[in-house]
């Protein structure tokens, strides 16, 4: 390795391309889909304005909004071998390997697997848009031991999830909050997952095969899986007496307290007030108020005693707990809201692509011989 040769580990600071789907504004501290601030984003609009905006590029108007929810209603419909090939999976599987598989077995499927013109690659989107809850929602309810409940085409995105997932559609405040969520989490540039998708399509490969590295990307805990172990966290806290005490013994032993910190973020997650807002509104309406009760008390002590800031797992881990979800369903919930943002990169590398390919510093032993 040359002496001038500089490493940027996890390619930390380094550009490696262009983007027009979202940005983080420092001026104003705001995350931007297509040049709109997330939080008026999810004041002013439904998830499926926002899917269709980060894809599109522009907020549909009422005839679009229309026609694009129309076409998603009429694509959720699982094939019997999927829901079949669900079924066989150990009742141990984690919920994102189950998403995995059902995700790989979509593209063997789909005879268009090759065709990855912007035409077919938006229809695609609209059949995973469609499906992914699906198959969470099957999953779930093969592991509880409950019959799958088919999705209603009369229902919303997220009124048809809940209804898949428990028989029935909760009060619109839950329906609010829980679009809010999908919002927050429907796109953040070059994330982890995200460049996985895009190194995969870089090499011409399919829609599914992307979508499925985002999906193994975002499963691990220091990316998607960080809302999964922020409740187990606050599970094993318990009480707010014993939140503060927790926090410093944690910062002590040098242990990783998840959902704190974020590689862009310097002085706070622009999502989290947003999120937070409906995590309160969440324990209000349900009286759940020890898990945000604790969560205050360990944020304080972290900000004072590090001055690390919460990122957007933190209060969507007890905003989801609150609404019902098992915590393995956290992260597919994540993949159900940032299968947009994957489809919007993927066609935009496409658009413009070149195989992404970087180099390596060689620190191993020098070239030798065999001897034998």
């Amino acid at each position: 390795m040359s002496e001038n040769t500089q490493i940027f580990k996890g390619l930390a600071g380094v550009i490696v391309d262009e983007t027009a789907i979202s940005k983080v504004m420092p001026e104003t501290n705001s995350l931007t889909y297509r040049g709109y601030a997330v939080q008026d984003l999810c004041e002013k609009c439904s998830f499926e304005e926002v899917a269709y905006l980060l894809v599109d590029g522009e907020l549909p108007d009422a005839n679009q909004l229309k026609a694009f929810t129309d076409k998603e209603k009429s694509k959720r419909e699982l094939s019997p071998e999927l829901l079949q090939a669900l079924r066989l999976l150990p009742q141990t599987a984690h919920p994102m390997d189950s998403l995995r598989t059902g995700v790989s077995i979509l593209g063997c499927e789909d005879p268009r697997i090759w065709d990855s013109s912007p035409e077919t690659n938006l229809d695609k989107y609209l059949s995973l848009l469609a499906k992914i809850p699906c198959i969470i929602a099957a999953s779930y309810r093969n592991k509880i031991g409950a019959a799958f409940i088919p999705a209603d085409s009369g229902l919303g995105f997220s009124e048809n999830f809940f209804h898949m997932c428990f028989g029935k559609v909760p009060a619109p405040e839950v329906i609010k909050a829980f679009d809010v969520s999908l919002i927050l989490y429907a796109e953040h540039s070059f994330n982890a997952s995200t460049f996985a998708a895009r190194v995969i399509t870089s090499t011409t490969s399919d829609i599914y095969s992307a979508v499925v590295g985002g999906i193994g990307a975002l499963k691990g805990p220091l990316h998607g899986g960080a809302n999964e172990q922020v409740m187990h966290m606050l599970k094993e806290v318990g009480e707010a007496e014993t939140a503060e005490q927790w926090m410093l013994d944690a910062l002590a032993q040098k242990k990783k307290v998840m959902g704190f910190g974020h590689r862009v973020y310097r002085s706070g997650d622009s999502r989290v007030p947003t999120m937070k807002k409906y995590a309160i509104k969440m324990a209000e309406f349900t009286g759940s108020k020890n898990w945000m009760e604790i969560s205050e008390i360990l944020e304080n002590v972290m900000v004072k005693e590090k001055n690390i800031y919460p990122n957007l797992d933190f209060p969507a881990g007890p905003a989801y707990y609150m609404m019902g979800f098992e915590i393995e369903m956290f992260t597919p919930i994540f993949v159900m809201s940032r299968i947009a943002g994957w489809t919007a990169h993927i066609l935009e590398q496409n658009a413009d692509n070149k195989l992404i390919r970087p180099l390596s510093a060689y620190v191993g032993v020098p070239q030798r011989e065999v001897n034998k």
